[in-house]
This record gives structure tokens, sequence and C-alpha cells, in this order.
């Protein structure tokens, strides 16, 4: 089996700041695969689109059934992105993701089984993103990501967090330091570093303590930060809120594995970073400091299945529990699926709330979504999904032969 054409989709999606890039690649015994490059939303889509095209003049004539072989190639080829980068391996992940669709189908297997068997048949999932609301009604402006629901006072949060229990969810992921109580402002970065006032840590401690008094001691909370706050700023906020039984802390700061490390040792609280930590190369520093708890790779934009478990393998070693970062299109979501469904050291799986949207739901065949917050594994050969004939109709469409 050969590999002849791999075709490009940018999605002109019916939110235009959500830009999905996929991929497919097609066989000479006509079998295809479907991919992923998990950089829809901010900037660097049309970055990674260039780079499938770039990639896919490599693979062209090659065995798809060979994806440890194409993924060196691809690595060793990029010279700019060895050692990691988001763009560079966006554009690896959506190829080899592809190359793993195609070898399920090829022997009539789902993904899972080739990456060794499931372990679970479903997986605990927890409803994140609340502070931009929570459900399908959420998205109503099509022309901006900032919806009518996001939370601003104690109440949005409190009622926000409650939705996603009354569904089933038994954990929920909230950033906490966003939007400003007094006018609704969006928290700027002047704002959110170095050492805070007593205000903005207040800020933040009463929507934790409100949302926790509402939900429970039974209901997990992850407390997002985005990476916004520097070290001493974080560990601000982590103290004022340890004692409302956080789950873990994501993204407390930039992520370095020195920062980790101090804000992991000044709190009582599990640390997580990884979304924008790309390679096993990236995060061996970090399993070697001991300073995150849980990590966070995006299939779609880490180097794909190939990489994401030999990521995940890495961490087991060092007793670091893993949840995958998912916010791209219903593929993303598969392929972290049946990894998770594999792995000894699954914590839990991100259900973000772009996933409730009809601008994400229809971009592909099988619309997946968890049921009392737990996500069966899907059961289709190769990914289970595929690209939707609406997406591949509304793309701007490339291919390479």
């Amino acid at each position: 089996m050969k590999i002849t054409k791999v075709e490009v989709f940018e999605v002109q999606a019916r939110r235009p700041e959500w830009r999905p890039v996929l991929c497919r690649i097609y066989t000479d015994e006509g079998t295809y695969g479907d991919g992923e490059a998990a950089l829809a939303y901010c900037n660097g889509a049309p970055a990674a689109a260039g780079m499938i095209r770039d990639l896919a003049n490599l693979i062209i004539g090659m065995d798809p059934l060979d994806n440890e072989v194409i993924w060196d190639k691809l690595y060793k080829c990029t010279f700019w992105g060895q050692n990691g980068g988001p763009v560079v391996f966006a554009g690896i992940s959506a190829i080899d993701i592809a190359l793993w669709d195609i070898k399920g189908k090829h022997f009539n297997v789902p993904v899972y089984k080739l990456l060794g068997g499931k372990r679970r048949n479903d997986l605990r999932t927890y409803a994140s993103q609340l502070q931009f609301g929570w459900g399908r009604d959420t998205c109503k402006d099509s022309l901006t990501m900032s919806a009518p629901h996001d939370a601003v006072a104690v109440q949005d949060y409190v009622d926000n967090a409650m939705k996603a229990v009354k569904e089933g969810y038994d954990c929920i992921k909230i950033d906490f330091f966003t939007y400003d109580p007094k006018d609704g402002h969006a928290y700027t970065d002047e704002e959110c570093c170095r050492l805070l006032s007593p205000y903005y840590v207040n800020v933040v401690e009463s929507r934790v303590k409100a949302v926790r008094e509402a939900i429970g001691p039974n209901v997990d909370i992850i407390m997002e930060n985005h990476s916004r706050p520097d070290a001493q700023s974080a560990v601000q906020l982590g103290r004022a809120v340890q004692k409302y039984n956080i789950f873990y802390f994501e993204e407390p700061n930039t992520p370095t594995p020195k920062t980790a490390k101090f804000i992991s040792d000044k709190l009582s609280m599990p640390i997580s970073h990884g979304e924008r930590v790309y390679s096993r190369w990236q995060y061996a520093p970090y399993f070697e400091e001991q300073g995150i708890q849980v990590i966070q790779p995006d299939v779609g934009n880490c180097g794909g299945l190939t990489e994401a478990k030999k990521i995940c393998d890495m961490a087991y070693v060092y007793d670091i529990g893993v949840q995958a970062h998912v916010c791209a299109s219903p593929l993303s979501t598969a392929a972290a699926l049946h990894l998770e469904a594999v792995i000894p050291n699954f914590v839990i799986h991100e259900h973000h709330v772009f996933n409730l949207h009809d601008y994400n739901r229809e971009l592909c065949t099988v619309d997946f979504q968890p049921v009392n917050g737990r996500f069966k594994v899907p059961e289709g050969p190769g990914l289970g999904a595929e690209i939707s004939p609406w997406a591949m109709e509304h793309s701007i469409k490339y291919a390479v032969e």
C-alpha cells in the first residue's frame, strides 16, 4: 500500500474565529484516513495548513502503515522543528493521526486496538471552560468567540457549574481569573502578573468559594489559569484557594520546568501543564524535576498519536497522570479517547464548551458527546469518525500528489 495524495482543508466554520485544519491521506488501495492539526483558535491555523502541505511532499509513495518510519522522517526533515514547536508539530500530528486512521481501517479494528488495547470501556469526563458558560445555547453570536453567558458575577460561575453538575459531570474546570466583577472587562496581562493586590486574589477566591459551596464536596474543581500569571502570582492564587480541595491547578504560569517545580513546592495541590509542550524532549525535564503531577499533551499538536503515546509512557515511569488536552474538532476528540482508553496513567477526559456548539459538531460524521459525564470509546474501524461532507464543502482545499 502506498500514499498517493494528501488533501488539506482549512475549514471556513460558521464561527469565523474557529479555524479547524484537517487533512485526508489517500492510498492506492482506496483506503484513506483523516487527521487534524489542533490549532483551531487564536493564531497559527493557516501556518499549520501550510506545514501539512510541505510535509505531504515527503510522504507521497511511502507505506502508510509505517507510521514510525514516517514520523522520524518528518521530524528529521523539518530541520527547524526538531525538539518541538506548535506549527511543525501540529502538521506532523495531522499526518500521523490520519496514518493511524488508515491503519485501523486497513486491519478493520479501532485505533485503540493498535495502541495496545483498551483498559476501560468509558472515561470519566469533565466539563471544561465554564467561564464561557455551559450548554448548547451558550453560543449565539456567530461573529465573536465571546458568548452571552460569560461569567462575570459570582452567581454566573455558580449557575454555570450547577448546569454541568445537573448533566451528570462530577468534575468541572473554570478559569476564575477572567472578567472583572465591577465592569465585566477581560483582565489584561498587566493585571494578571507579578505580585497581585488583595483585590484580585479576593475576586478569585470568592468565585472558587461560591462554586465549591454550591456543588458540594463530591465534585472536583480544576482551576484553569491559561498561563497568564507568573510564578509569584500563581502561588498567591494557589495559596488562597487550595483549602477548597482543588483537583489540580492547570497552567498556573508560562510553562518551564523550574518554575513548575517552584510552584509545586509551595502549594498543596497537583499542578498540570502540557498543551503548550510539544515533544518528549520538551517533557523530559518536567518529569525529571517532578514539578507537575498531571500532563496535558494535545494529540493534535504534540506529534500525533505516535508521539503522544511515547510521552504518556514516559510520564508513567514518574507516576505522572495524563489528561489529554482537547479543544478542536471531533476528530481530535476521537484521537484523544483512543489514547486515553489505552494508557495506564489516565486521569480524566476534557470536554470543552466549544464541543457543544454546532459550528464544531458539524465538522465530522460522528458527533462525540458524553452521557452523564462519561465518554464511550469509539468502536468503529480507525478513529471511528471522518471529516463531514459539510466541512469539505466549506473549506479552502489544497492537494499534494
